[in-house]
């Protein structure tokens, strides 16, 4: 889907392809891969590169023209991971500004937003970019604490389990950090290479945008890593303590199964066959259950002691 804005102080949509405008691309048909292709003069490595869902994060100079790379955080409904990095393509030449991502993502929406609620403004096509860098970083963080809450919810499950359900949700929750960090790092790279580009050094931006921006990416990465480093030693942990689990069950039944032992032998024994003095008694059935349920309860004493109950 391609869509056509107007920048400015705010964003206006419009109905069609109007020069210098802001043309955004989301989950593109081959027919809209064409039109970006032979239309607004993008390069066609550069829309391959972007569809491609692992695709590093970069940034690229060639005769004016400006392309970037970012990855961007995102829900995600497929394989039981609730959150996906995927890259999202920023293409400037001249005036022009595109955007292409493969998916529907919180980025755009949410940069439209802020500039139309005259929460933020853009004054150059670098703090424009910038700016998808900053609000990129800030849905870090926000998917972050979202990890986080989940992961603590899992821990409560996991106290009292004896599966190992909840450590695959708790794998499925590590495997989101190591595609934020590995995002986040890729990120700040180049952020680091767009700050030393003579090129953008040159151009007008705001110095203190950009500060802003790479404090951010850092700080999400930060605590990526330090999530990450928690749940490492929290899948250790909990894998210890359901194997406890699992063996406490164990030995709970065990006991049950030795109880029930004992009255199971005492009347096999007086079962038998053979002559015990109880044969001929009318009283026989009810010495044999009270031994039974005497020597249960010293056994049962005895288990209790023992701390296997």
């Amino acid at each position: 889907m391609i869509t056509f804005w107007k920048t400015g102080t705010t964003f206006t949509r419009l109905n069609a392809y109007q020069p210098d405008c802001w043309v955004n691309s989301q989950e593109l048909t081959t027919e809209e891969v064409d039109l970006l292709i032979n239309e607004y003069n993008v390069p066609r490595d550069f829309i391959m590169d972007v569809l491609d869902t692992d695709e590093r994060s970069r940034i690229e100079f060639d005769e004016g023209q400006i392309m970037i790379i970012l990855r961007v955080p995102l829900h995600n409904q497929n394989n039981g991971i609730p959150f996906i990095t995927v890259p999202l393509g920023i293409y400037l030449s001249g005036n022009q500004i595109v955007t292409i991502c493969s998916r529907k993502n919180e980025v755009i929406p949410s940069l439209i937003k802020a500039v139309n609620e005259n929460r933020i403004r853009i004054t150059s096509q670098i703090d424009y970019v910038l700016r998808i860098f900053m609000i990129s970083a800030v849905w870090f963080l926000q998917f972050l604490k979202e990890i986080n809450v989940q992961t603590a919810l899992i821990e409560k499950d996991l106290e009292h389990s004896t599966k190992n359900k909840e450590l695959h949700h708790l794998l499925r929750m590590e495997k989101c950090l190591v595609f934020f960090i590995t995002s986040l790092k890729t990120n700040e790279m180049t952020l680091a290479r767009m700050r030393n580009s003579r090129i953008i050094q040159e151009a007008e931006y705001d110095e203190d945008l950009m500060e802003d921006v790479v404090i951010e990416t850092r700080q999400a990465l930060e605590m990526a890593n330090i999530y990450s480093d928690i749940q490492s030693g929290m899948m250790d942990a909990f894998a210890s303590v359901i194997s406890n689990n699992l063996n406490v069950v164990m030995k709970q039944l065990t006991s049950v199964t030795i109880i029930l032992m004992i009255p199971t032998l005492v009347s096999s024994m007086y079962g038998m066959n053979v002559p015990n003095s109880l044969e001929n008694s009318p009283y026989a059935f009810f010495w044999v259950a009270g031994l039974s349920l005497t020597l249960s309860l010293f056994g049962v004493i005895w288990l209790k002691r023992k701390n296997w109950f």
